[in-house]
């Protein structure tokens, strides 16, 4: 699953959260950010949300990516581009 918001790509492997005990990202997302991640059928999802919905209420506070690589079955990341990022690095041996 994949979930856009302002400058920033949620992608959630579902399989991997099937699985996972703690579902620590859905309380990391009600604890740090406005709880938009919600449990459906044993995945977080926003289909409870529209698009535009998810662009409003997404803080990118990276809470659920952390939650879930420390607590849960590491199924979270997230995708922020950095303009200049790759070039900066590449100038530097570090790409």
């Amino acid at each position: 699953m994949e979930i856009k918001e302002k400058s920033s790509t949620v992608h959630i492997e579902t399989a991997k959260c099937r699985t996972c005990e703690s579902k620590a990202c859905i309380e990391a997302c009600k604890k740090y950010a406005r709880g938009i991640l919600q449990l459906k059928d044993g995945a977080p999802s926003v289909s409870h949300l529209s698009a535009d919905e998810v662009l409003r209420l997404g803080t990118e506070c990276l809470a659920c990516e952390f939650a879930c690589a420390f607590s849960g079955n590491k199924a979270i990341t997230i995708d922020v581009p950095v303009t200049g990022l790759p070039e900066y690095l590449a100038r530097r041996g570090l790409a």
